[in-house]
């Protein structure tokens, strides 16, 4: 691993340049790599593995949706798709991405099939992290192993079509074979990782949880619909509210951010603009300060946990999802980023000649 200076801090990573892919190739050269699951995780990074050129096998429930997509994909049912059992037992690196919920009611199904020496991989912390809440409690004769990518399985796939990579995080719970290093290591870059940064199933979880409930997808949510809402009672269009709310965050501003970071943003802006971000980015850092306090003690507490392991075990789980995200998608502010995506340039229909 190398050592990198982030801020003053040092890191160890794994780059593509100091492990590439030819080295991957051959540490996972004898492992057949069974992907349990090809909901969220599964696909993206079964086809890039795919694509990379190592032995991958699918282990998914039959009949399911998901099923089907595995097949759409171009995984053949008795030659690369199997049911879950029968990936597990052929799988030497088993990667076990279903669902939270799914990896607790399946655990007993899959433990069997975890045999001296395989290595059982994980794309998040939560299962190991809260076992005394999942029960999920990894024999002592397997390496256990992390590799999550920062983002969505269709993102890490998208991008690595795109010839990009997903940044992602990488641990190791267990090292039975003295390999698991190499294994975790060589595993991300098959999977398409930009470059991979040491973690531990704890750290991995509690960020995870924080930043999901936070920045990456709750708190910018509540962001959004707070601004929006203002702009409309003081009586803007829904056009221009959600322009000035969404539509130049996330099509014109944050783009700049990844390029360069926020000083470079900032600096590619008016100078009305400059000043007023400047003026304001500390009073709203103090406002939500204590709320990701709480947020965090709530994660660290376990509360998070139970929370999601008692609501997504349930079995109406899926219905009341579909309302509470029906409830985004009819609200005034999505329905107008619908027909706001729909008159970008790209999606204008070419005309035929």
């Amino acid at each position: 691993m190398a050592k990198l200076n982030f801020g003053g801090v040092e890191e160890n990573v794994a780059t593509r340049e100091e492990f590439p892919l030819a080295k991957a190739h051959e540490v996972l050269k004898n492992e057949t790599i069974a992907i349990i699951g090809y909901g969220v995780q599964g696909p993206g990074q079964a086809l890039n593995l795919r694509d990379n050129g190592f032995n991958v096998i699918v282990g998914q429930r039959s009949p399911s949706k998901s099923w089907d997509k595995a097949i759409a994909d171009g995984f053949v049912p008795g030659e690369t798709l199997f049911s879950i059992e029968e990936a597990a037992s052929r799988g030497t690196v088993i990667q076990y991405l279903l669902s939270d919920a799914a990896q607790i009611s399946m655990w007993e199904t899959l433990k069997p099939h975890l045999t001296a020496g395989k290595a059982l991989y994980f794309s998040h912390g939560f299962a190991v992290t809260f076992n005394e809440r999942t029960g999920i409690v990894p024999p002592k004769d397997v390496d256990v192993i992390l590799v999550a990518p920062k983002g969505s399985g269709t993102s890490l796939r998208r991008m690595f079509v795109a010839g990009r990579g997903l940044n992602s995080s990488y641990a190791i719970y267990q090292d039975a074979t003295g390999r698991a290093e190499e294994r975790v290591v060589a595993l991300g870059i098959g999977i398409g990782s930009g470059y991979l940064f040491e973690t531990t199933f704890h750290k991995e979880v509690h960020s995870d949880l924080t930043g999901e409930r936070g920045s990456l997808m709750g708190a910018i949510q509540g962001l959004f619909a707070a601004q929006y809402d203002l702009l409309r009672k003081r009586g803007h269009s829904p056009s221009e509210a959600f322009n000035e709310t969404v539509e130049e965050a996330t099509q014109s501003l944050y783009p700049l951010v990844a390029e360069n970071g926020m000083d470079w943003m900032y600096a590619n802006c008016s100078t009305t603009a400059q000043r007023g971000a400047l003026d304001w980015w500390k009073k709203f850092r103090d406002a939500v300060a204590p709320v990701f306090e709480d947020l965090y003690d709530s994660v660290e507490s376990g509360n998070e946990a139970q929370l999601s392991i008692d609501s997504n075990s349930q079995t109406d789980y899926r219905e009341k999802l579909s309302e509470e995200l029906k409830e985004l998608r009819e609200s005034e502010m999505w329905q107008t980023g619908r027909v706001v995506r729909s008159l970008r340039p790209e999606n204008e229909k070419k005309s035929v000649s």
